[in-house]
């Protein structure tokens, strides 16, 4: 390509972004270990990845321009950012969601979040490989997907849990079929089977929204095998129970928790944005949620830190770890491990596996072998 080819080439991408794509920050979706843009200004643009926060030298030539892109891209979607909306987000046919806010609800500039969809979604192998987990932590999260046992993956924003639901969806038998409940579509495990169900918003004239508890009790006459929504954040929450609660074994959710111990508590919140009491939202979700998979990221990256079980108790409920992994990747079984080994070998079909998770002794000092 000679230099006036490869000039003109050039300037017809930076117009093409401009006008359909990203703009200034089109560049960084060419970068593999892009998982989310942050604007926080003309000046100040962010990226998030494996190695955590950085800050980038791309720059906007003023607030107008940040905005305009905004604006533009929800627009064709057809959604609004105005005065009268200040606050919009969109999942876009290109496969990035965004989300936007005004100045005054934003302070002295437009925000902007992105979140980048990869287009190729790894596997449990390539997350082990990457250190998320072992070997024999990945064996027992096969095991939960195989025994189809219902599970949620907890962790803080950035750890990973949409990456590991997907993951692990990708595991389930080809002869099942998946309905994908989601606000926007970060779900794409590798399955023949897969069926995946989109909120939408109100109109301008307030008609037309489609909520996740709708979607929720939709797919219940969909025939499907599994139900997995790909965050639980609000009042559908008692839609979740009840799909988990009928006969619809192996469904997975995400929720946004700092540990697994705050996971009851956020469930709770949860519930009570449904009017259930304390009391009904520790009955329904300890028999709807068997296993919890919480996530932590740290300095190493992204990691699996616990593996239990959400358990009625007095209080209400709590999660009880049977696995635990430091972050060094040791792995130490704890007094509800066998507990957890007996649920997944107890499955139909699913033939016991001894050795998931090597014996060892507990920081209790109890050991976790045959007969315990």
């Amino acid at each position: 390509m000679t230099q006036s080819a490869s000039a003109k080439l050039a300037s017809w991408e930076s117009e093409r972004a401009h006008y359909q794509g990203l703009g200034p920050l089109e560049v960084l979706l060419w970068r593999t270990d892009v998982t989310d843009i942050y604007v926080n200004g003309p000046d100040e643009v962010w990226v998030d990845g494996p190695r955590g926060l950085e800050r980038t030298e791309i720059r906007f030539s003023s607030d107008d321009e940040v905005r305009e892109l905004a604006v533009r891209i929800l627009a064709g979607e057809g959604r609004r950012l105005d005065a009268s909306q200040p606050c919009g987000g969109v999942h876009t046919t290109s496969g990035y969601r965004l989300h936007a806010v005004l100045p005054p609800i934003a302070s002295g500039h437009t925000h902007l979040s992105i979140r980048i969809q990869p287009e190729d979604r790894p596997d449990l192998r390539d997350l082990g490989a990457a250190g998320m987990f072992g070997s024999a932590v990945e064996s027992l999260l096969r095991k939960i997907v195989s025994a189809k046992k219902t599970f949620l993956i907890s962790g803080s924003t950035g750890s990973g849990k949409t990456t590991l639901l997907n993951a692990m969806l990708g595991t389930c038998h080809p002869a099942e079929r998946l309905l994908l409940i989601e606000d926007s579509s970060e779900l794409a495990p590798r399955h023949p089977h897969a069926v995946s169900l989109r909120t939408r918003t109100s109109n301008a004239e307030g008609a037309g929204a489609v909520t996740l508890t709708d979607l929720i009790r939709e797919s219940l006459r969909m025939g499907p095998d599994r139900i997995i929504v790909g965050e639980c954040r609000g009042p559908e929450v008692t839609d979740l129970f009840l799909a988990m609660n009928t006969g619809h074994e192996g469904g997975g959710t995400t929720i946004h928790a700092n540990s697994a111990n705050a996971v009851p508590a956020r469930l709770m919140a949860l519930g009570a944005l449904a009017a259930m009491s304390p009391e009904e939202v520790a009955r329904q979700a300890t028999t709807a949620i068997q296993v919890v998979i919480h996530l932590e990221r740290g300095a190493t990256g992204r990691r699996v830190e616990q593996v239990g079980m959400l358990e009625p108790t007095e209080a209400g409920m709590a999660v009880l770890p049977a696995v635990t992994v430091d972050a060094s990747g040791d792995v130490t079984t704890t007094p509800r491990w066998p507990a957890l080994r007996r649920l997944l070998d107890s499955a139909a079909g699913s033939p016991s596996r001894r050795g998931d998770i090597p014996p060892r002794e507990a920081n209790a000092g109890v050991f976790v072998g045959e007969g315990s």
